[in-house]
């Protein structure tokens, strides 16, 4: 396996030699890190060695069988390493995405009861330098508030290799504070619980046999958005996830050896678990594991790397098509891209436009598209066309794959024949189908298998068509999707609930161009509460601790009292408002000309009437 590190990190796993070794018999990771010059190499055999050796460095910090240890990492060899170390002596591995504020990992932490967390000093976003360390150091003090004591923080020194610069670390305290090419890389350091992740690894073996466990031994856990406000943890077990994983991977995406897979999800998310770390290196895949974002230094950054390693097989978000639209082709068409062989999509469904660019422009009209349709919950792929052998429909989610029995329902749970539009379900379980939410199967069962008794539910609409091909209608609960991640309405409204001066709230989803669908929050203060900097600061970083950190709702501040009428029908209204529906009534207390004069006019003009919305009637605030 061969790593190496590029501006807008990327590691690659290369498959070029016969090796005897175990597991990882043959091949080679390349890494492409933030920085386009930033190289590394690991073979298979190196990979076993650090995975050994890393796995007794938990053992060291006391992680047994059974344990489950937490990653809080940016896209680095490390995470592969550290995934694979727990899966070695029967650790649970938790792997949190990295865009994740210290409240979201606290709950992850506390949920797990977890006491040895994995971490990066930093990493750079595009041109921003983000101190993860900082972040876990909250997180423990948060947790040691709530009476969860971690015992072991390792941090991977990855802000200085970033930065291609070299430090001497203070041997007294382990901190030294410096400023490199103007960013500040001090790192807070508690000698009690914070461990380098580079010295521990020189005082170990790099012999560690495997513990050997039972197929339904807990691999891993995985939090997805609940619609109840409390994240879910999805429990996935050994030997039905990873046979699901290596099948899936070989025939989904008709790979062979020599080919070179490059994904450019996030190992935080289950596209990264299932299509980058497992499935592919079950194949011993030749992989490209990528750290930065699209568009850094440009809008060609993919390309550049698929005419750098010969990618073969390309496998992205819609979000991250319809963002590189947005450039010049000339970003796509000066890379050399007659390596590729299959393009395929994951996290949303994709749009005709997108889906046409991506085969015409991207794909030089002769590479197949794979529109895989998927859950955390399902650990592999549920629909999906099979390249070369299912016809291509823009937006189809095509045919299930093997053992999989999809089935479209009324809301009474009457299986519709033939063509139809319902609710989609799976009739009978499948190898990687998550076993429970972790310590609490009440609420598994509850969330899967009531509504529709005897299916699996997906929580989506589908449509099967006369070809009796499916295509995946949406959401039907209140969850949405928002750049491939699901988000819940009612976690985002729970959390600016939490804020003392709020007293109502409204959240509804709104269709996005680039994310698929973005959030708007309508927040009304308590008598005598004004808005001011201190407020919208607060209620935007209670909102970001649940949509990732990233820019995917609007926060509508309105003076209140507002509302006369029960959150539901407020909810009711706002939701007509936005999504330009005419409503039979308006319920508003106050300004009832101006909101009639905005609800029922212009509504195919989306643009003026948020204008007039956010212009006249409140203050917005992107967070």
């Amino acid at each position: 396996m061969i790593c190496r590190r590029e501006t807008d990190s990327t590691i690659v796993l290369q498959n070029l030699a016969e090796s005897k070794e175990i597991m990882t018999s043959r091949g080679f990771d390349e890494m492409e890190g933030n920085d386009p010059q930033d190289n590394d190499k690991i073979t298979y055999r190196e990979l076993l060695r650090r995975v050994c050796r890393f796995a007794n460095v938990l053992k060291s910090k006391g992680v047994k069988k059974g344990d489950m240890v937490a990653m809080y990492m940016p896209m680095i060899p490390e995470l592969v390493v550290a995934m694979f170390a727990c899966a070695r002596i029967g650790a649970i591995h938790s792997v949190v995405f990295g865009g994740y504020s210290s409240e979201s990992l606290t709950d992850r932490l506390l949920d797990g009861n977890i006491k040895v967390l994995v971490t990066a000093d930093g990493v750079f976003r595009g041109a921003k330098l983000i101190h993860l360390k900082n972040i876990v150091d909250r997180t423990v003090e948060i947790c040691k508030e709530k009476n969860l004591h971690v015992t072991a923080v390792i941090v991977v020194e990855h802000q200085m290799n970033l930065l291609s610069t070299k430090r001497a670390l203070s041997q007294t305290n382990g901190s030294d504070k410096n400023t490199v090419n103007g960013y500040d890389i001090d790192v807070s350091w508690n000698p009690d619980i914070n461990f380098w992740w580079h010295e521990e690894m020189t005082k170990v073996s790099d012999v560690c046999e495997p513990v050997w466990v039972d197929a339904e031994h807990t691999l891993f856990t995985l939090y997805t958005s609940g619609s109840t406000g409390k994240p879910k943890g999805c429990v996935h077990t050994t030997g039905g996830y990873m046979i699901y994983g290596a099948i899936s991977f070989k025939y989904v995406f008709d790979y062979f050896p020599g080919d070179v897979f490059f994904c450019t999800g996030d190992i935080g998310w289950l596209t990264g678990h299932t299509y980058i770390v497992y499935g592919s290196l079950l194949n011993t895949a030749t992989c490209i594991l990528y750290e930065g974002v699209p568009t850094h230094p440009d809008a060609g950054r993919y390309w550049e790397i698929v005419e750098k390693y010969g990618v073969t097989h390309f496998y992205t978000a819609p979000t991250a098509i319809r963002t590189l639209m947005r450039y010049d082709d000339a970003y796509v068409t000066k890379f050399d891209r007659s390596s590729l062989r299959v393009l395929a999509s994951v996290g949303e469904p994709i749009n005709r436009d997108a889906w046409m660019w991506y085969h015409k422009v991207v794909g030089e009209g002769r590479c197949p598209i794979v529109d895989t349709y998927w859950q955390t919950e399902t650990g592999g792929h549920l629909l999906t066309p099979m390249p070369f052998c299912t016809p291509l429909k823009p937006g189809c989610a095509a045919l299930p794959f093997f053992g999989v029995e999809p089935v479209i329902v009324d809301d009474d749970g009457k299986e519709i024949k033939g063509p139809g539009k319902g609710n989609l379900v799976i009739k009978r379980p499948w190898p990687a189908i998550m076993r429970t939410i972790y310590g609490d199967h009440e609420r598994f069962v509850n969330t899967y298998f009531i509504k529709f008794p005897g299916y699996y539910c997906t929580g989506d609409g589908g449509m099967r068509d006369e070809d009796g091909f499916f295509w995946v209608t949406g959401r039907v609960d209140d969850m949405l999707n928002v750049s491939g991640h699901l988000l819940s309405t009612t976690d985002v409204e729970a959390s600016l609930m939490g804020h003392k001066s709020v007293a109502e709230i409204a959240v509804v989803r709104h269709p996005h161009p680039v994310k698929g669908e973005c959030l708007y929050c309508f927040v009304v203060l308590k008598d005598g509460c004004k808005f001011d900097e201190r407020i919208v600061q607060e209620l935007t970083q209670k909102g970001k601790n649940h949509t990732h950190g990233q820019r995917k709702a609007l926060l509508v501040l309105l003076e209140g009292p507002f509302f006369s009428c029960g959150s539901k029908k407020i909810k009711v209204l706002i939701a007509v408002s936005v999504c330009n529906i005419k409503p039979l009534a308006i319920l508003f207390q106050e300004k009832e000309q101006a909101l009639s004069l905005y609800l029922q006019g212009g509504h195919n003009q989306t643009s003026w009437q948020l204008d007039y919305w956010t212009k006249q009637l409140a203050t917005p605030v992107m967070f």
